[in-house]
């Protein structure tokens, strides 16, 4: 499902909360409704709104965390391209063709980038994998003449299976980081919070104006939230910028 269904279901739920209190109100008899009532509801709300704060708060930081991650992991193996690239560009023209196989890679998953293409369809594709596997090859057919050469062999083989263990654990990240009881449970909470607010805010323009704008702040950022554990997708997608500069500097 996608992050903008999600966050409407949530609108709905919280909302909906709202105009269910509001209905109740006109239900119950009206000593449920009285001074010790209204207090023993706020401090109900109270303890669930301080859990819900400190519940949103952790799903916020595991998404924000996953994002950095995997956007410095693309940064760190684009920058390890580019030093493949230049270890291969060190050793000879014998190497030119693995540093021809190397820029079809990159500019094989970034081309995928603009595509409605999942994580593993961008870096785990049968063609990539083909080209990863040519790359190797390349690599290990390279007949070193001296002892700098071998050297280089050696660093640029070793590069590239740090290459390879990085998008591995790219690919291999492609479930969500928030379990989905957390999000259920939030939005149960949040749902309680606004029934009880419907159950005792007086029926006026501004009172329901108000609860709207605050149901639409909270799905708001359970959008948020739900963008930034899919980084690969979405309006928060992770910038292809760095595999565009590895394509740049890949051949100089």
């Amino acid at each position: 499902m996608s992050s903008i269904a999600t966050s409407c279901i949530v609108f709905a739920c919280v909302f909906g909360g709202t105009l269910l209190g509001m209905l109740l109100r006109n239900l119950l008899p009206e000593h449920h409704l009285d001074a010790d009532s209204k207090n023993v509801v706020n401090l109900g709300m109270a303890l669930i709104g301080t859990m819900t704060a400190l519940l949103l708060g952790l799903l916020i930081a595991s998404a924000k965390s996953s994002y950095d991650a995997q956007k410095n992991e693309l940064v760190q193996m684009s920058a390890d391209i580019v030093q493949l690239d230049r270890i291969l560009a060190r050793y000879g023209a014998e190497a030119n063709g693995a540093r021809a196989v190397l820029r079809r890679a990159v500019v094989l998953v970034n081309q995928s980038w603009s595509e409605d293409a999942s994580r593993s369809e961008r870096l785990d594709s049968a063609e990539l994998r083909s080209e990863v596997t040519n790359f190797y090859e390349n690599i290990q057919e390279l007949a070193p003449r001296n002892d700098l050469q071998h050297s280089l062999q050696s660093q640029a083989l070793q590069t590239a299976l740090e290459i390879g263990q990085t998008r591995s654990l790219l690919v291999e990240q492609a479930g969500s980081s928030i379990p989905a009881p957390f999000l259920v449970v939030v939005v149960f909470w949040l749902a309680v919070i606004f029934t009880s607010f419907g159950l005792f805010a007086p029926s006026n323009a501004t009172v329901v104006v108000t609860l709207f704008v605050c149901a639409l702040s909270v799905s708001a950022a359970i959008f948020l939230i739900i963008e930034l554990d899919s980084p690969f997708s979405g309006l928060l997608r992770i910038s292809n910028v760095p595999l565009q500069n590895a394509i740049a500097h890949i051949g100089r």
